[in-house]
């Protein structure tokens, strides 16, 4: 099934986004401290709206993240971003 569905006859669409899956009780996220913007942590302290991690994980943060082993995958990411993948980079300077 598309997420794009034109409107009979008139050659436009709608486009449908999921709504994301929010935690807010016990699940993974209770098990790893994640990855996310810190302006993002100061707005959802502030309102109470969910944060995306670098790995896609979408939950409202309320523990102590320094009780946690750091998300494999959040990590994997940040130790990527910035680096100079194959091919990049200045080589022989």
């Amino acid at each position: 099934m598309s997420t794009l569905e034109p409107e009979r006859g008139l050659g436009t669409g709608t486009l449908v986004e999921p709504v994301p899956q929010v935690s807010h009780g016990d699940g993974d996220h209770e098990r790893f401290a994640h990855y996310v913007q810190k302006d993002k942590i100061m707005e959802s302290a502030l309102s109470g709206s969910p944060v995306v991690a670098l790995c896609g994980k979408v939950w409202v943060p309320g523990r102590d993240p320094k009780k946690y082993p750091v998300c494999p995958m959040c990590k994997e990411i940040y130790d990527g971003i910035g680096k100079p993948q194959d091919g990049d980079g200045d080589k022989g300077k």
